[in-house]
């Protein structure tokens, strides 16, 4: 801890360090995509999941809706799904002569998108201004979001058939696409044990009571990350990072033939604020050019476009960002 706060502030960071531990005993062997989950939670951005089935990313989601103070609601994506399913409709009232707005499941603080890219586009799209605007248009009315809003989407990187992949548009609008993988076999005993007590606990009827974080926290805590000192040096790398994506011929000529489109500025803003989050979760009040690597291929990989070219040679996001991270030095 390198914290050199009050203690009002120390306690916060405190309080986190507590709910990292609590999900990491539920979602075992799945360290990274927690703490994902928190960066994405303190840097008020969306989630997408890759990975196959089975490896707690909806209990992972699940895990953490159970420990803060905001509703939680979870939409399986399939293609026979409207967008009305998720944002809601208008009924009419014959009784009062008038018409309802029916909320969806959309205005629900935690969202888990189950499987997104099973849904068609009409749906993906009905996302679009709810995670980039915080706010649904139902006919004439907008309606305003959750203060706290969180997307968090999974898809199956296995099967393909009869799935629509995002438009990069969409892609755009996720704050990281994280990618997990397979447990170590220390871990999966551990997942066994684990999955062994809670069988065991609801033979028994005896679920232990679960800790929310008051949603005030949390935003004090966004205020926090927002506050931490980043210099001017750490700043210009990470804006040189991304600036790299668009133009890789100042470091690699070969490398700017391979990359089709690079990141946006809201690529640049989504690093800042993963960094700062990281830093934060670290104990730090001050941002490292580690940060910014380290958060860099979760935030980039979606947004860097490999060329047709770089794709037939088995390039994609992940060789491209880490191929431009060994590139751009460091401060």
């Amino acid at each position: 801890m390198t914290m050199d706060l009050d203690a009002d502030t120390v306690d916060l960071y405190a309080r986190f360090v507590a709910l990292r531990e609590a999900l990491s005993e539920e979602i075992i062997g799945q360290s990274a995509l927690v703490h994902r989950l928190l960066v994405a939670l303190l840097a008020d951005g969306h989630l997408l999941v890759e990975g196959a089935p089975g490896l707690a990313k909806t209990m992972a989601v699940r895990a953490l809706a159970a420990r803060l103070d905001a509703e939680f609601a979870r939409v399986q994506f399939t293609p026979d799904l409207l967008p009305a399913d998720l944002t809601g409709t208008e009924i009419w009232r014959p009784q009062d002569g008038r018409f309802e707005f029916q909320a969806g499941p959309i205005f629900h603080s935690l969202l888990l998108a189950d499987e997104i890219n099973r849904a068609p586009a009409k749906v993906q799209s009905a996302l679009l201004e709810a995670m980039g605007e915080r706010q649904v248009t139902v006919g004439r009315q907008t309606y305003r979001l959750p203060e706290l809003f969180l997307v968090m989407a999974t898809q199956n990187p296995i099967e393909q058939e009869g799935t629509f992949p995002l438009p990069e548009a969409q892609l755009d609008r996720f704050l990281m696409h994280v990618r997990v993988g397979y447990p170590q076999a220390d871990a999966e005993s551990r997942i066994l044990q684990l999955v062994r007590a809670r069988a065991r606990a609801q033979l028994d009827d005896a679920a232990a009571p679960v800790e929310r974080l008051p949603l005030a926290l949390l935003f004090e805590a966004r205020r926090a990350v927002l506050d931490l000192h980043m210099a001017p040096a750490v700043e210009r790398y990470l804006i040189e990072l991304v600036l790299a994506s668009r133009d890789a011929g100042r470091y690699d000529t070969a490398l700017a033939d391979r990359i089709a489109w690079g990141a946006s500025p809201r690529g640049s803003i989504a690093l800042e604020r993963c960094a700062r989050a990281n830093a934060w979760l670290a104990g730090r009040d001050f941002v490292t050019p580690d940060d910014v690597r380290v958060m860099a291929p979760d935030v980039l990989r979606h947004r860097v476009l490999p060329s047709y070219e770089a794709t037939a040679e088995g390039w994609d996001g992940d060789r491209l960002v880490e191929a431009l991270i060994d590139r751009v030095p460091l401060p």
